[in-house]
């Protein structure tokens, strides 16, 4: 049943919040608590990929009429009392999402992890050049004139950064009561603490504590000292943690700059200081 589906994570801060470390593994260790990561999609006759979730509500072929059907069918059985996370990375920026999750489930709530918009642009800068070393540089992109301090809007990296726009439509159809501002930075420093505020968002029996997590020196990340169904301890893969690539201090004081205002509205929203400033 829908009211079984209470829950969609939106997860913007890229490097940590979108690599396995994430909500839905350590949520994993409450019994109350069940998440579509990890599940097997043939067991619901669909592709492995696409057909997740995120997957269908983002489509421009959303379908309106069968969208909640189709979209009960992608998640995982659960039972009475419990709780379904489902998370897609994109849902916080893309235009529809706020007016069809809302269709479906009003009383759906919503976790929303951010991090320092700046860092968050290089980070994401960085997982491109990964895939693409070919690309031009980090300050080409982000200005449409570096001289006269014009940063480009339009660059994803740079307009996925831009909160408080993006929190404006939410806001029309969910009221803030229902959502829970995450700091990616203190789920760094803290992931026991900030879980702990997100279980009790969630209602949910506080088990998730320190002791369940180490910090890897390496990554500069915490893991999981015992990942979901496994003895091993659980950390971000290869993929994350990668070191940034260096970036002139003045191009960075810029867009600091530029995010000031928008940063500041954001804080006023959602009645919290992320001191990114």
């Amino acid at each position: 049943l829908i009211s079984n589906w209470r829950v969609v994570a939106l997860q913007y801060c890229v490097g940590f919040c979108h690599g396995t470390f994430s909500f839905p593994c350590p949520l994993g260790f409450c019994p109350n608590m069940v998440s579509t990561a990890g599940q097997d999609r043939e067991d619901v006759g669909m592709p492995k990929s696409p057909g997740a979730p995120g997957d269908i509500i983002l489509k421009d072929t959303y379908p309106e009429v069968r969208g909640l059907c189709v979209l009960k069918d992608l998640m995982p059985r659960t039972l009475d009392g419990q709780i379904t996370m489902e998370k897609t990375p994109s849902y916080f920026v893309t235009r529809e999402a706020p007016a069809r999750i809302s269709a479906m489930s009003k009383d759906t709530k919503l976790l929303v992890v951010v991090r320092d918009p700046v860092t968050r642009a290089v980070s994401d800068y960085t997982q491109t050049l990964s895939k693409r070393p070919d690309i031009p540089s980090f300050e080409s992109l982000a200005f449409r004139n570096r001289s006269a301090g014009l940063v480009d809007r339009s660059w994803s990296a740079i307009q996925i950064g831009l909160y408080a726009e993006h929190l404006e439509r939410w806001l029309r159809h969910f009221p803030a009561r229902q959502m829970l501002f995450v700091s990616g930075e203190r789920l760094v420093r803290d992931p026991a603490g900030e879980l702990g505020r997100v279980q009790d968002f969630l209602g949910l029996k506080r088990i998730i504590s320190d002791k369940h997590f180490y910090f890897n020196q390496t990554k500069g990340f915490p893991c999981l000292k015992k990942a979901e169904g496994s003895g091993r301890p659980h950390c971000l893969g290869k993929t994350k943690g990668r070191p940034h690539p260096e970036i002139d201090a003045q191009v960075l004081r810029q867009l600091r700059d530029f995010y000031r205002p928008f940063n500041r509205k954001f804080y006023q929203m959602t009645g919290h200081d992320f001191g990114w400033d």
